[in-house]
């Protein structure tokens, strides 16, 4: 009993150590904890989804769904191929060029009227505090930081390690103007070196001008946050991006309700909508949506074009690697959604509308 005592302690100790780590980012304070604890969406110490949302749904609870990820064997996880890519370099693009270019899971850039756009970047090779755990897929890491040009408007959706990764906004903070998140996340953004002055950091329902044409509205996510054993202290957050000649939708991550019937509904419809189609489970829908929901979300934000993203490069659910790509598009068969599946690197030209992708996930395993 006392040996088992120690290791606890000692493993305890161990844990909080580790925690102290800037990677981990800072809780809000000051003014910032101020205005979190005013918002109508925070309750007893934490940020709540609109609807009731557990993180498991149906019968389900943590030590099942924690042993089933853990040991019961699932086929196709990780694509023993190299996933394929192209290499656009972004640092000679023309500027007049409305165009798109993924990065796998939910990276991606956008040129949009001039301007740069940069969304939940992640090159450092894994989705997760430690090097050697949720690795990224062969193939798929082929841009670095060294590779982005200078950008206008960071989005970052969320806290969770695979859409705010340390190791990469620390090494493009000289090139960052401004940094567009949710209420809380600015936190972390701040302790990292970055100047609050272009830290644009707003809570659901919240709206900000970006100048030139450009401007942001914050809207709900039904998901979670947090990088440490601490949730939801920060928000989750979607945006409508709104520039001179095109509107689109940035979706986080993102289980289906009805906010996304109400956006459409405000904000009419959307040029494109960026959904997440990937790392989904029955057993947590609440916070993921499957493939038939992201169609239905999309059909519900008026999205004239679609773009299904979280997924191809890490793995962070029971599915194959190449599953949510697969039954969307067969599921789209039906639906005849407009939808945009590019290869990682591939430039999507956001003008051209009739643009047409090949289904290069096809014949890879």
């Amino acid at each position: 009993m006392i040996i088992l005592l120690s290791i606890i302690i000692i493993l305890g100790v161990a844990i909080f150590f580790f925690m102290q780590q800037s990677k981990f980012g800072k809780a809000p304070s000051g003014d910032r904890l101020e205005k979190i604890k005013a918002s109508a969406h925070y309750k007893d110490g934490t940020f709540e989804n609109l609807s009731y949302t557990s993180t498991l749904t149906g019968d389900g609870s943590y030590a099942k769904a924690l042993w089933e990820f853990l040991f019961v064997k699932k086929e196709r996880l990780r694509p023993v191929d190299s996933i394929p890519s192209v290499k656009t370099d972004l640092l000679h693009l023309d500027i007049n060029e409305n165009v798109l270019v993924w990065f796998g899971h939910s990276s991606y850039f956008m040129q949009i009227d001039g301007k740069r756009i940069l969304v939940d970047p992640v090159f450092s090779g894994a989705a997760s505090p430690v090097s050697f755990a949720v690795k990224s897929f062969n193939g798929t890491d082929i841009y670095t930081t060294d590779d982005i040009p200078e950008i206008d408007y960071l989005f970052i959706s969320h806290d969770h390690w695979d859409h705010l990764d340390y190791e990469t906004v620390v090494k493009l903070k000289s090139k960052v103007k401004t940094v567009i998140c949710g209420l809380g996340v600015g936190e972390h953004f701040e302790y990292w070196g970055y100047d609050k002055d272009i830290i644009v950091e707003k809570d659901w329902n919240e709206s900000a001008s970006l100048g030139d044409g450009f401007s942001v509205h914050f809207t709900p996510e039904r998901h979670f946050s947090g990088r440490t054993l601490r949730r939801n202290i920060s928000v989750w957050t979607s945006f409508v991006l709104r520039t001179p000649t095109m509107q689109v939708f940035i979706g986080g991550d993102s289980g289906y309700d009805t906010h996304f019937s109400e956006i459409g509904k405000t904000f009419g419809s959307f040029d494109l909508v960026i959904l997440e189609n990937g790392q989904y489970d029955e057993k947590w829908a609440n916070i993921h949506m499957m493939p038939h929901e992201v169609l239905q979300a999309a059909k519900e934000l008026n999205g004239k074009r679609l773009f299904p993203v979280h997924s191809s490069k890490f793995t962070l659910a029971n599915h194959a690697w190449d599953e949510p790509l697969k039954k969307i598009t067969e599921l789209n068969e039906v639906t005849k959604q407009s939808m945009i599946t590019p290869m990682i690197g591939e430039p999507v030209n956001l003008s051209d509308t009739a643009q047409t992708f090949s289904k290069w996930w096809v014949g890879l395993e």
